[in-house]
């Protein structure tokens, strides 16, 4: 596997300080939310181009730092059309510029029908209709650039289950919809003492659609999940990363909310399971 991390987990500044922060630390790559992580640069809707993504590609190369992933995450099943279409146009303007960026994947999770808020409603045949139909259009448009939609299941929002993640790709039937798999987003209160199951149902339904990792870690306490550093929690990386290892080598796994004092404790504890799984 090839360890990353988020880069505005270091942070929201300058390009080169980005960098800087980021390999000192001796990662070699990011998952790139431009508006999150980076300060200096305009990078708002109708600003991007070939130019500044080879800026930014070339910056981060010289601190020997590639894109895995850009993150653009917007909300593909919003209540309010306008809402929705923004976002849409924002993710869009990402795949047109992600090659000059270096990248072949744009990032997302599905949303809330009510951004910021779960919902009920945001697991219902309507919100998936309309998930599909956003999907459906930016695949179209990955899909003219020769990159990637790459969908991360959420619980608590509508992309909720593995069932559903296969559903959706089964649905649009493009080789340009890939899979973001971050296993603790799929894991609830309810679920977590079957997490083995849930990893094992994942790759069997898409495993073969997986091309970025996202590594955090839980506990749960007082009947709650709680974020905690990886390496500290009770997710099985025994099984997840004999599952990666086994099919998906060199796979980039990108440690989320990992922060620059905890990233490499937590890398060197994935690559010391990674290596005798």
């Amino acid at each position: 596997m090839i360890l990353g991390v988020r880069a505005h987990d270091y942070g929201k500044t300058s390009v080169e300080e980005l960098a800087k922060r980021i390999a000192a630390k001796g990662f070699t790559s990011v998952q790139l939310p431009l508006s999150k992580a980076i300060a200096d640069i305009d990078t708002g809707l109708g600003r991007l181009n070939p130019g500044m993504a080879g800026y930014i590609r070339e910056v981060l190369a010289a601190h020997n730092l590639k894109i895995a992933v850009l993150g653009c995450y917007i909300q593909l099943v919003h209540r309010d059309p306008a809402g929705r279409r923004q976002g849409l146009e924002k993710f869009k303007e990402h795949l047109r510029y992600a090659g000059d960026f270096g990248c072949s994947i744009v990032g997302t999770e599905s949303g809330s029908v009510n951004p910021g808020k779960p919902s009920p409603d945001n697991h219902t045949e309507e919100a998936f209709q309309t998930l599909i139909s956003s999907v459906a259009e930016l695949v179209a448009e990955a899909e003219k650039f020769g990159v990637m939609v790459g969908i991360e299941g959420v619980a608590k929002e509508t992309l909720a289950t593995p069932e559903k993640i296969k559903r959706l790709i089964d649905t649009i039937n493009s080789n340009n919809l890939q899979v973001i798999f971050d296993p603790f987003n799929l894991i609830t209160e309810e679920n977590y003492q079957s997490q083995d199951e849930l990893y094992q149902k994942s790759f069997e339904l898409f495993g073969d659609r997986i091309v970025i990792i996202h590594a955090k870690d839980f506990k749960i306490e007082n009947g709650k999940k709680h974020l905690v550093q990886v390496g500290k929690g009770i997710l099985n990386y025994e099984l997840l990363l004999k599952l990666i290892k086994t099919r998906k080598p060199y796979i980039n796994v990108m440690l989320e909310g990992a922060s620059p004092e905890t990233a490499v404790e937590s890398g060197e504890f994935l690559k010391a399971i990674y290596e005798r799984v």
